[in-house]
């Protein structure tokens, strides 16, 4: 009953607060915005640059809540955790702390988004660093080691897995023996509970509710259902990929809580896709093919179509089927997140592009050059601004507000 009355309390808290951007892939980590109030209607140069920050090498995406623009990135072998105003940017607090820059195959630096609840910031460094922040100063209030503390094997590309907030605990994948996932309590760092034993992938856990409340986890073995409480596994669906390349964030399709529910995979590396049903007990294949290979970013999941990048090739599948609609090239290996009807995309180089949600065909609204360099950061709206970045460190928010 207590579980329940929290996640209540929390999806109430959420909904209230629906244009913030508090966590990975936002409010309910599936890479939706509810928000509206913004335009496609862009001056010739693009749309207005509000400010301009550096926050440090790293592939790791903005949160925003309350105001506040949390970002983590490395200089000079130090990872550092960036408090800013989201109106002016100005830096309302930093924490550093040494931590090697380990550039391999791309710039380096963290992979994995700060998650904020209520008063508190977590963030996660590719070597294994958990820190718990307080929001308004910067200040630790615990710190764990994943790897230090608790034997967890680093992936060829460290730990790149945002924490999730589940009830009174914040979660993250360890990768160790007897402790591949491990919660915290999230106001004290006390271990609430930890299980499996599973090697990394470089994805992120998502939470949902059939009945039972539950997690989704896809790692270097595939797609694993845990129940919340206990983190004890429920069922597992084999997904192997190259340099256990699993790296994507499951999409579960909720309906009212109930079961079935279906539970969309997808890996680089020419593996492909895959939809599952989740039956309450056990997960069974509903289809596979390689039409979708999400290599960095996650697809988003709108209306019945899923959007993503097939590599370097941004495509719709039908959900239900797995049937492709459309295809487009262009952007190279971008990444996307949705609002209302609309798809905001971040190119690889650079651009800022805005299409239809259809599936029909790839219609263009709008479109800016509003970065230079390596981009592989997912675009993050938030109350009318967007906040873009590239791995270099470079982050520009920029006024999206519908000024009709």
């Amino acid at each position: 009953m207590k579980r329940a009355i929290s996640i209540l309390s929390l999806v109430i808290a959420t909904t209230a607060f629906t244009e913030d951007w508090p966590q990975w892939r936002g409010v309910l980590r599936d890479g939706n915005s509810t928000e509206t109030n913004w335009s496609t209607q862009w001056p010739a140069g693009g749309p207005k640059q509000l400010w301009r920050a550096d926050v440090g090498t790293g592939c790791s995406a903005v949160s925003v809540s309350g105001g506040r623009v949390f970002a983590i990135g490395n200089t000079n072998e130090t990872d550092t955790v960036t408090c800013l105003d989201a109106a002016t940017g100005k830096v309302l607090w930093t924490y550093g702390y040494p931590c090697p820059l380990e550039a391999k195959m791309f710039e380096g630096g963290p992979g994995a988004s700060p998650t904020v609840d209520k008063n508190r910031v977590y963030a996660l460094s590719r070597p294994g660093q958990l820190n718990c922040l307080d929001v308004a100063t910067g200040k630790v209030i615990w710190a764990k080691h994943l790897h230090n503390d608790f034997g967890g094997k680093l992936p060829m590309w460290g730990y790149a897995g945002s924490p999730l907030i589940s009830g009174p605990g914040v979660v993250c994948e360890v990768g160790a023996t007897n402790a591949s996932v491990v919660a915290f309590d999230k106001l004290t760092g006390d271990v609430l509970w930890k299980d499996g034993n599973d090697a990394l992938g470089y994805g992120s856990l998502v939470d949902f509710c059939i009945g039972r409340f539950c997690l989704a986890e896809f790692n270097a073995f595939g797609l694993i259902v845990r129940d919340a409480p206990t983190g004890k596994e429920i069922t597992r669906y084999v997904w192997t990929t190259k340099y256990n390349g699993n790296i994507t964030t499951p999409i579960v399709e909720q309906k009212n809580g109930h079961t079935p529910t279906k539970i969309f995979i997808s890996s680089g590396y020419d593996k492909g896709c895959a939809l599952v049903e989740f039956t309450g007990t056990e997960l069974k294949e509903v289809w596979s093919n390689t039409a979708m290979r999400n290599h960095m970013n996650s697809s988003v999941l709108h209306q019945g179509n899923l959007y993503g990048f097939d590599e370097s090739t941004l495509t719709c599948l039908d959900f239900a089927t797995g049937a492709t609609k459309w295809k487009q090239d262009g952007l190279s290996k971008g990444a996307l997140i949705v609002a209302g009807d609309k798809l905001i995309i971040q190119s690889e180089t650079g651009d800022l592009v805005v299409a239809a949600a259809a599936p029909e065909s790839y219609k263009e609204l709008a479109r800016a050059k509003v970065l230079t360099g390596h981009c592989w950061v997912m675009p993050v709206l938030a109350n009318g601004r967007l906040y873009a970045r590239n791995n270099t460190g470079d982050l520009v928010c920029l006024d999206l507000s519908n000024l009709k």
